[in-house]
């Protein structure tokens, strides 16, 4: 396996991280101009991200060694009453100490599938931790390590902007069946969002996906209503409905930012699909030039990109799909294989790690990681755990009974539509 430098050399690539980024998240405030979600010198800094009061000093300081005994000790002491779960973007630090790592979706069954234990450690970013509270028993807590990692896609819609958007869609299209009893529109809201949207969803007839089900779940939506809400990832919702069939010239785009969406009526009224204006800040900076390049660095690559990815770059790859789908194609691909990789870049290292046997890399070999999932750093994770084994739960994520209801029918509705 050649090593990554040597990638970047042949590639061409440019180096566009921010130096923020190799600091330890304590040393950074989440305000932090150029520390944003992807930590790109480009990006702005999070504009609602969350606070985490500051820890214990004797956790900043001490060396990754003495972390990892910590966090081996008090998993040791907790026994069988934990769980637990790892994102594929967390660092490997991380990864390591997790019981079950994966995407959104498998995540989301972990939590619904564990009842049996007492506390969930959630190393993902807030909303997974909130989908697990859902899921979970009144009796269990979730805990995020870090309150300050969030989601830049799911702060891209709230549920004030949501309920505007509704009115002004149901005032155009009507809030009666049509002729075959099917809802005038149906809402699907990604997994990267609040579980007030998700719970908006679960009032109004509609569903949560994520990348793995998004087919699964528009085929579910189209059987129950005549157009989607979906929101608040565009290139997902969009790459989705292409891959169904559904032309662009029956999908319209709403920009909270602008009066009534920023489009007309008529073109609501005729939509099949109706868009959120939303992005990944990671995914959206893959394009088709560094497929090109990686093309011509390696003739025989195959590429394969997650539908965040624009339009274009989903078409200009050789296969889309979900962090699960990208590992299981570099799993199954033959030794020798060179697959460039359009994902954030742990999960992309840890697969060339894995397979050393094939040449694995990120279309950007220099993006960044996922900023604010790089915030749950072991030191947090070692304070969590050290404060469960004082039976003292720090940064419990619980959300509203009335919420926690209506959202999940709707990750119910998720679970059961298979991919």
């Amino acid at each position: 396996m050649p090593s990554i430098n040597a990638i970047i050399e042949r590639l061409g690539a440019t180096r566009t991280c921010d130096a923020n980024l190799t600091s330890d998240p304590w040393s950074t405030p989440s305000a932090a101009s150029q520390y944003g979600p992807g930590a790109s010198a480009q990006d702005g800094r999070i504009r609602m991200a969350p606070a985490q009061a500051p820890i214990p000093e004797r956790y900043t300081s001490a060396s990754a060694q003495e972390l990892r005994n910590e966090i081996v000790e008090a998993r040791h002491r907790l026994g069988d009453r934990l769980l637990i779960l790892g994102h594929f973007y967390q660092r490997d630090e991380i990864i390591e100490h997790a019981d079950f790592v994966g995407d959104s979706f498998q995540l989301a069954r972990n939590a619904a599938d564990r009842p049996d234990v007492d506390h969930i450690v959630f190393c993902g970013v807030h909303f997974m931790a909130e989908t697990a509270d859902i899921l979970s028993t009144p009796s269990q807590t979730v805990t995020l390590p870090n309150m300050a990692a969030g989601c830049s896609m799911a702060d891209m819609a709230n549920i004030e902007q949501v309920e505007r958007c509704w009115n002004r869609l149901t005032d155009i299209c009507g809030t009666g069946r049509d002729e075959d009893g099917r809802q005038q529109i149906t809402p699907v809201t990604y997994m990267n969002s609040s579980a007030a949207i998700k719970a908006f969803c679960g009032r109004h007839g509609g569903i949560v996906c994520t990348s793995s089900n998004a087919r699964s779940v528009l085929e579910w939506s189209y059987k129950r209503g005549r157009r989607v809400l979906f929101l608040p990832d565009q290139h997902l919702g969009r790459n989705t409905a292409l891959a169904m069939g559904i032309p662009l010239e029956r999908m319209a785009m709403w920009n909270p930012m602008r009066p009534d969406g920023g489009s007309d009526a008529a073109s609501y009224s005729t939509a099949s699909i109706i868009l959120w204006k939303g992005f990944c800040s990671v995914h959206q900076r893959f394009t088709v030039g560094q497929i090109e390049r990686a093309r011509r660095a390696y003739p025989d690559v195959r590429v394969v990109v997650h539908p965040e990815c624009s339009m274009d770059v989903v078409n200009a790859a050789d296969g889309v799909g979900s962090t699960a789908y990208i590992v299981h194609e570099i799993d199954r691909a033959p030794a020798g294989s060179a697959i460039a990789v359009g994902t954030e870049i742990n999960l992309v290292n840890r697969l060339a790690a894995e397979h050393p046997d094939k040449t694995v890399f990120c279309l950007d070999p220099v993006v960044c990681p996922c900023s604010t999932m790089y915030r749950i750093h072991p030191a947090y994770l070692a304070w969590a755990l050290d404060g469960l084994v004082a039976g003292k739960v720090v940064n419990r994520i619980t959300v509203d009974p009335d919420i926690a209801h209506d959202a999940k029918i709707a990750l119910t509705r998720m679970l059961e539509v298979h991919p």
